[in-house]
Parts: C-alpha cells; sequence; structure tokens
C-alpha cells in the first residue's frame, strides 16, 4: 500500500498547490491573524480542506492532523497507529510577502514515525518526496532524480552553507555556531523548503529558534533522513512525534553531512520540551 498511498500524497500536494498558486497569482486571498499572532489566509484554510478531503476519500479512516484545524484531545491521538500530518502552506508569511517561497506538506506517520514525506513548491513547481527506505526524489519540469545530502571532501574543514530566514533575524542563529570555518549564509524561506535545500546539497545545515509544529518537521524528517541527514533537537536528540499533548516542536537542527562534526560546530543548549 505505500508505494500506492505515495503516488496519491504526490498527487494530492500537486493538486493543493495549484489552488494555493492560483490565489497567489490572483492575489485572490484575505489574511487574519491566529491566537498565537501568527498569519492565516484564505488559501491556508482552503487548502487544508483540500487536502484533507482526497486524505479522506482515498484514505478512509486514517486520521488527520492539520496546521488549520481544531486538533484532537491528546486522550484520543495517543491511540492511533497511523495517521497523517500537514502543513497545507508552510511559509504563510512568505506567501504574504510574496516571495514565492512556500510548500504544501504532507507526512504519513506510522507509530510515531513519519515513514513517507511530500513536499512540493507551486512556485518552482518542484516536488520533493520519499519513503522510508526507499531514498529521496526531486521531480520539476524537466526530470525526476535521486536526491542527497553535500558529502564534505573534508569533514572537518570545509565551508558550511547554513539555511538563514528571510524574516527572522540571524544573529541568535550565528552566535550558537562554535567554528572557525568559512560559514555561507543562504537566505531562504520556508522550514520545508529549507530541509529539501539541504536534502539536495545546496545547504548544509539549519537551525530553526522559535515555534514550530509537528506538521512543519514531519515530511522533511522523511526526505531528509532518505537523502542522508537528519533533523534532530538543539540537544542532538530525535524529534518525536504524537507522544506529548502538545503538538508543537521544541527548537531544532536540520543536518547535512553526517560525518561532520556537527556537536563540536553548535552550541548544544537545553531543549525546550513540550
Amino acid at each position: 500500500m505505500a508505494g500506492t498511498m505515495l503516488e496519491r500524497l504526490k498527487e494530492i500536494a500537486i493538486e493543493a498547490g495549484g489552488v494555493i498558486l492560483s490565489m497567489y497569482e490572483r492575489r485572490d486571498y484575505s489574511t487574519a491573524e491566529k491566537t498565537d499572532d501568527s498569519p492565516v489566509t484564505t488559501a491556508d484554510i482552503i487548502a487544508s480542506e483540500l487536502i484533507e478531503d482526497r486524505l479522506k476519500q482515498a484514505f478512509p479512516g486514517i486520521p488527520v492532523i492539520s496546521e488549520e484545524s481544531e486538533h484532537q484531545d491528546y486522550n484520543e491521538r495517543r491511540q492511533w497507529g497511523a495517521y497523517f500530518i500537514i502543513d497545507p502552506i508552510d511559509g504563510t508569511q512568505e506567501f504574504i510577502a510574496r516571495s514565492g517561497d512556500f510548500a504544501v506538506n504532507i507526512a504519513y506517520v506510522e507509530k510515531n514515525e513519519p515513514v513517507i514525506g511530500v513536499i512540493f513548491w507551486p512556485v518552482g513547481e518542484a516536488l520533493y518526496y520519499a519513503e522510508k527506505g526507499a531514498g529521496a526524489f526531486k521531480q520539476d519540469a524537466l526530470e525526476c532524480r535521486p536526491i542527497n545530502v553535500r558529502k564534505f571532501a573534508d569533514p572537518q574543514a570545509d565551508p558550511i552553507v547554513i539555511a538563514i530566514s528571510r524574516r527572522q533575524a540571524r544573529e541568535p542563529v550565528l552566535k550558537r555556531l562554535q567554528t572557525e570555518r568559512d560559514v555561507q549564509p543562504f537566505p531562504t524561506g520556508s522550514c520545508s523548503l529549507k530541509a529539501c535545500l539541504i536534502a539536495e546539497g545546496k545547504a548544509d545545515c539549519f537551525l530553526r529558534l522559535g515555534p514550530t509544529g509537528e506538521w512543519d518537521t514531519a515530511a522533511s524528517q522523511v526526505i531528509v533522513g532518505e537523502a542522508g541527514g537528519r533533523i534532530v533537537n538543539e540537544n542532538f536528540e530525535p524529534i518525536t512525534y504524537n507522544r506529548t499533548v502538545s503538538l508543537l516542536n521544541p527548537n531544532f537542527l536540520i543536518l547535512g553531512d553526517q560525518n561532520v562534526p556537527w556537536e563540536e560546530i553548535f552550541i548544544a543548549r537545553q531543549a525546550r520540551f513540550r
């Protein structure tokens, strides 16, 4: 079933991305603030409803968590053996700012571990996807090809390309680096697109400080992991899924080549667990 599921998730992500892109290009959306002061648009809501509807049609009986829907009580969620978790627009701020750096995230989680991940970048017409144990891939208008993190010629000394947010201050992130190496910032948009940059070898790492949800990392975790990298909290411990009442993530790192001594490069700090 997994292969069939992956193909359907790819189709759903592309369909939702098409709807989002149409609204984006026509500027046919309105913006509001959620209770946590983060922005949301009508495009987020419409895409969320579309994805949830398509998932329920294709896979009846498998629950869905969406960033933009009311979340089920943990007493119910903790009983789930499998579920989907989605972020209809990862990078809503980028959508509003019209940078083009936003994406559709869909993941399938089994036994508290993401095992299928799909990320579609509508503006770039690029689809990133992975299934546990089957490798990571990028599909665009030209080709579909396997992707891998960049392998360092010298893991101890080569320059590091660090993905950096356009919307957040760089200084708190750069202060966490403890290295004499050349560090080259790569400014870009949403968390998931930063993950994809690392998965395809265009950047090497990313440190996220501040609030995110499990929907921000689930699809990325499969893609990055299958490409040879990993996502960990700031104490270099695995990110968990649906194991606590809150669906919020701790601060986290996305790391490429595992031969690089990342624990010597980033200053570890006690993670804020949920």
